[in-house]
């Protein structure tokens, strides 16, 4: 029989090797790599390259309801300021989010299920690529990751700074907000910066843009909804005295309720749509759907809510809080699956926040976190 606190310390060497070997989005080949390994180790059945570089483990004990479990992968394109003994071996990429203790907790549950088979049924491990922008757990779909394995029902689960280490917190519907990105080119007529009734601005126009579009969400959206409308790069010009033929404006759109993000996508239409009545002014707009809402089914947040409740007690429970602005791809699972997803915090009053480069995984919660994930598979898939 396996012991608990050998396996919290395997647990937390996998975590730190995964740390100091950072792939990023669809290059976790050598991360693949390892978590298959393991989980072949620990018994179960393994099957790879679903989305690219996805994993996903079986492990089947008698007849009863199926269930997914799902850990992301990826690292960030962040040089590591902060001096672990584990740090980044790779120049340029760091595990800043988290995802190094998500991949080693979810393995350790595996290990752990696998040896005492305290559960009747099947239970998926799916190992996700790429969920820092580029849409891994999508890849995985579309390569048929629900059709291959039928599951009842996925919960992810994410690290959270903010809230106390070892809590986990859940909400009946919006976890995480929407993702979208917007490119708008604005394009005048150049001129000597001397002479500027000689052209057209784009520069003054973009800037006015940039100002109109922040009456979005202070002016039109209800200000009992949440959406963030923000510009985060904007490049025009060449040379100091020359007036530029275009400007560049590029930015993201995140919204809590899927008919406030519609709302948003055609106000900015409109905007820009009044702009091209300028003459000699076009401005033009391509906006790219992204990231869904995170939106827990209320039976699986309930079950979450409960799960952590029973195991942690009511004061580490924390259901319906605040949802972030940031936003996570575990959302296309949600729209084919049932399931929720959930934060396990990881303060201790000095946490650094998450896609910062001196960020370092709190590896006191690996045993929360393998304890947790065990209790809601024996409490979802109970012995007959």
């Amino acid at each position: 029989m396996i012991d608990i606190k050998q396996l919290v310390a395997d647990a937390t060497q996998w975590r730190k090797n995964f740390h100091q070997h950072p792939e990023l989005g669809f290059s976790e080949h050598q991360t693949s790599k390892q978590v298959a390994d393991l989980l072949r180790s620990f018994g179960l059945e393994v099957h790879t390259g679903i989305g690219i570089t996805g994993v996903v483990g079986v492990l089947t004990n008698g007849q009863g309801p199926t269930i997914g479990l799902r850990a992301d992968m990826d690292a960030l394109p962040i040089q590591e300021l902060g001096a672990p003994d584990h740090k980044s071996q790779h120049k340029g990429c760091m595990h800043a989010c988290g995802h190094d203790g998500h991949t080693a907790m979810l393995l350790g549950a595996a290990c752990y299920l696998a040896d005492q088979k305290t559960f009747s049924g099947t239970v998926y491990f799916v190992f996700q690529p790429a969920e820092e922008n580029l849409g891994g757990a999508q890849k995985m779909i579309e390569d048929g990751l629900f059709e291959r394995f039928p599951m009842d029902a996925i919960y992810g689960l994410h690290n959270w700074p903010g809230l106390p280490a070892g809590d986990i917190a859940v909400n009946d519907g919006a976890m995480m907000a929407s993702l979208d990105t917007f490119d708008i080119t604005v394009t005048g007529k150049g001129s000597h910066a001397a002479m500027p009734h000689m052209g057209i601005d784009p520069i003054v126009a973009a800037s006015d843009l940039v100002l109109r579009l922040q009456t979005i969400v202070s002016r039109h959206v209800s200000p009992l909804e949440s959406a963030v409308v923000s510009i985060t790069m904007f490049n025009s010009g060449e040379a100091i005295n020359v007036l530029p033929e275009s400007a560049s404006l590029r930015g993201t759109v995140r919204c809590l309720n899927p008919q406030v993000r519609n709302q948003v996508e055609q106000l900015m239409t409109d905007y820009i749509a009044s702009y091209n009545q300028s003459p000699g002014l076009t401005v033009a707009l391509t906006f790219h759907r992204g990231y869904p809402v995170t939106t827990n089914h209320l039976e699986h947040a309930s079950i979450i809510h409960q799960v952590a409740t029973n195991h942690l007690g009511e004061q580490h429970a924390h259901h319906n809080i605040q949802p972030s602005m940031a936003s996570e791809d575990f959302a296309f699972m949600l729209e084919q699956c049932p399931g929720a997803y959930f934060w396990l915090g990881v303060d201790e009053g000095d946490s650094v926040a998450l896609h910062n480069p001196y960020y370092d995984f709190n590896d006191k919660v690996i045993e929360v976190a393998i304890q947790f994930w065990c209790s809601l598979v024996t409490q979802q898939l109970p012995l007959r």
